[in-house]
């Protein structure tokens, strides 16, 4: 089952010490989540990164993909946020997965001070 969305805009908001997991195509935040029963992630895809709604749509799509292939291994009591970055565009579905497949690995290791 995939997990539901983030939509307001204060939920998006991540304290000064939250982990971060860096790839080429997105970074990765997570913090404990606000409904432990639903975890949620959310997506920022911005105007200035991408001009064409096209380009902001295939983002999406592509991150969705690789969350819903890496589902297994998100934490249930984590929200997480993907902040989505232009080099996204060039990629191709595997080397998606296996990038989102290390950034979920490394944020397991962090821990969450909140």
């Amino acid at each position: 089952m995939i997990r539901d969305t983030i939509k307001r805009h204060e939920d998006f908001a991540m304290g000064e010490n939250a982990p971060v997991a860096k790839s080429a195509f997105f970074l990765a935040r997570v913090k404990s989540a606000k409904y432990p029963d639903d975890a949620r992630y959310g997506i920022i895809v911005t105007k200035k990164t991408f001009k064409h709604a096209v380009d902001r749509n295939r983002a999406k799509r592509l991150i969705r993909d690789w969350i819903a292939f890496n589902e297994n291994i998100m934490r249930p009591e984590w929200d997480y946020v993907f902040i989505i970055r232009r080099a996204i565009l060039d990629a191709d579905r595997t080397s998606g997965r296996v990038a989102m497949k290390k950034a979920l690995n490394y944020l397991h290791k962090q821990k969450i001070n909140e």
